[in-house]
């Protein structure tokens, strides 16, 4: 009897562990923070940014609400029920093109550089910016 008291215990006890670790996880907006599918937030993305494009206080500044306007922005296309799937995508990619226009003179010549790699290989595989053909040509069929 004793024995699997202390063995409830102990499992309670992990269990316990567990969850904590996980709740931390989550308040600290690492990538287990974020469920399959769900967007960074402006602040985790501003975070990945200042990382890769080593950006100052006062790029962070000026970028922010800009991060945070175009989630803003996806936030109401989502919700936007009216518009047909090719309509949206449409939509979803002007709104990044025009972060990315604003974002671009904010940075110097090595970070320009750099975002742009990084935009264009964002999305690789799934139409995302830098992956869409030209006007006028054929999209490749969606699986």
């Amino acid at each position: 009897m004793k024995k699997n008291l202390v063995h409830m215990a102990v499992m309670l006890a992990m269990m316990a562990g567990g969850a904590a670790v996980y709740a931390q996880m989550e308040q600290s907006g690492g990538q287990y923070g974020r469920g399959p599918g769900q967007p960074m937030t402006a602040d985790q993305r501003l975070q990945r940014l200042t990382k890769q494009l080593n950006l100052s206080d006062a790029q962070q500044q000026q970028i922010k609400p800009i991060l945070e306007n175009e989630m803003q922005q996806m936030q109401s296309l989502h919700a936007d029920s009216s518009l047909s799937q090719q309509d949206r995508m449409s939509k979803m990619q002007q709104i990044r093109q025009s972060t990315s226009d604003q974002i671009k003179p904010i940075l110097n010549a090595d970070q320009q550089e750099k975002y742009q790699q990084m935009m264009s290989h964002q999305g690789h595989g799934r139409g995302g910016p830098g992956q869409n053909p030209p006007p006028g040509q054929a999209q490749p069929p969606q699986q």
